[in-house]
């Protein structure tokens, strides 16, 4: 059973191909510069006869059905394809960002779920359309394969009311949608499920706190298998400090902008996305880097990673209140999973809540799951490597064996 995962952005396609008899991703890579004159196809083969393949060819891509097939052309090529006919796709998952409250789990898409995903449109005007895209576009090319819609949003519909609700007028939530949503929903799901399995014990009797840390930053307060409160709100803007984005500022904030420095509602927008985070506090957006100046003695770097270390603390405190106890804590993406410093100064300070972290096991480069806390913890400390794909493909293979009753 073959599964082919899309993930699709405005000018971007990021694939993978699943054989779902072992989990395994066979095949993936990144269409990307799609409508410039630039573009790149990178294909790369998990196996080659016993060894992995990769291959960068630039080319034109004038849009997203030309880069569709051209995807499809290097699974089927004769020399390094790794399926014989795109008939062997049995259904491909799509990443769609948000689902408001129409989408409380995976579905097969039909034109009611095309139509929702267009309505959200207004919470998500930079993901949503190309989604929608990625969609028709797959449609088009596998007539044959059922499309499932798999949301970042749906693991976070359990969160209570009192927890996503606004202090505004509750028109704007009735009759605009205006509330917290949270994202990284497919990833905080797949730790949690992994991180229950490591534990051995039932997801549905566990409390966690996940901490998902790549360029984009979010938590979740999970209780019992259900988010119950997440960091980023009605966009992914809120919340932590990340790569470009500046997480929880002053509400005010863009008035004092438009009204000091004359700036359009445009200019802010990208000043909040692109230019504040990491990158706004000293000048870099990828933490490896941050971590290297710091190393050096680099102030604005120190400071850069104090601050973000410093913002996780306070919602790791804010969580744990949440929950009233706590069984676990959990790191994972690209930060989360590969620099124990950040680790190491998101717990330092916590033990009074019983979160001790052991500094040699803290420093284990392993791409396995793994425990970092001392054995003076009370809760545990996991590093749970994030696999948002597979977890897209575990999502349809389970949601199109259920609509035809097996």
């Amino acid at each position: 059973m073959k599964i082919f995962v899309i993930n699709t952005g405005s000018s971007s396609i990021k694939y993978k191909l699943f054989d779902m008899a072992n989990d395994r991703a066979i095949a993936s890579g990144l269409a990307e510069k799609i409508g410039e004159a630039d573009g790149m196809l990178t294909h790369e083969v998990t196996e080659d006869k016993g060894r992995p393949w990769k291959k960068s060819t630039e080319r034109d891509i004038p849009d997203h059905r030309q880069g569709l097939n051209l995807i499809v052309d290097s699974l089927v090529h004769p020399e390094y394809g790794v399926i014989g006919d795109k008939s062997e796709i049995w259904a491909v998952g799509h990443r769609v960002v948000h689902g408001g409250e129409a989408f409380k789990a995976s579905i097969i898409i039909d034109e009611r779920v095309i139509a929702a995903i267009r309505e959200n449109i207004p919470l998500a005007p930079l993901h949503n359309p190309a989604n929608l895209t990625g969609i028709e576009v797959a449609q088009a090319i596998f007539p044959d394969s059922p499309q499932v819609a798999v949301f970042d949003t749906a693991f976070h519909q359990t969160i209570p009311k009192k927890a996503f609700l606004y202090a505004l007028p509750y028109d704007l939530y009735e009759k605009e949608g205006v509330r917290r949503y949270g994202f990284h929903g497919t990833s905080h799901s797949y730790v949690s499920e992994k991180s229950a399995e490591y534990l051995n014990q039932p997801l549905s009797k566990l409390n966690l706190i996940t901490i998902h840390l790549g360029n984009g930053a979010s938590m979740a307060a999970i209780r019992r298998g259900k988010s119950t409160d997440t960091t980023m709100g009605l966009t992914p803007l809120e919340g932590l400090v990340m790569g470009t984005r500046s997480g929880d500022v002053d509400p005010a904030l863009p008035f004092f902008l438009a009204d000091h420095l004359k700036m359009s509602l445009g200019q802010i927008d990208t000043l909040l996305n692109k230019e504040s985070g990491l990158k706004g506090l000293c000048g870099i957006n990828d933490m490896r880097e941050v971590l290297q100046k710091a190393a050096s003695g680099n102030e604005a770097a120190t400071v850069a990673m104090e601050v973000y270390c410093y913002r996780i603390r306070k919602y790791i405190g804010g969580f744990f209140a949440v929950l009233e106890y706590l069984d676990g804590l959990v790191f994972t993406g690209g930060i989360g999973e590969n620099a124990p410093e950040i680790r190491r100064l998101c717990c330092q300070g916590l033990a009074g809540l019983g979160i001790e972290l052991d500094t040699e096991r803290n420093l284990n480069t392993s791409k396995e799951i793994r425990e970092i806390g001392s054995s003076n913890s009370r809760i545990r400390l996991l590093v749970v490597p994030t696999k948002e794909e597979l977890k897209i493909a575990q999502e349809t293979k389970k949601v199109v064996r259920k609509s035809r009753g097996n």
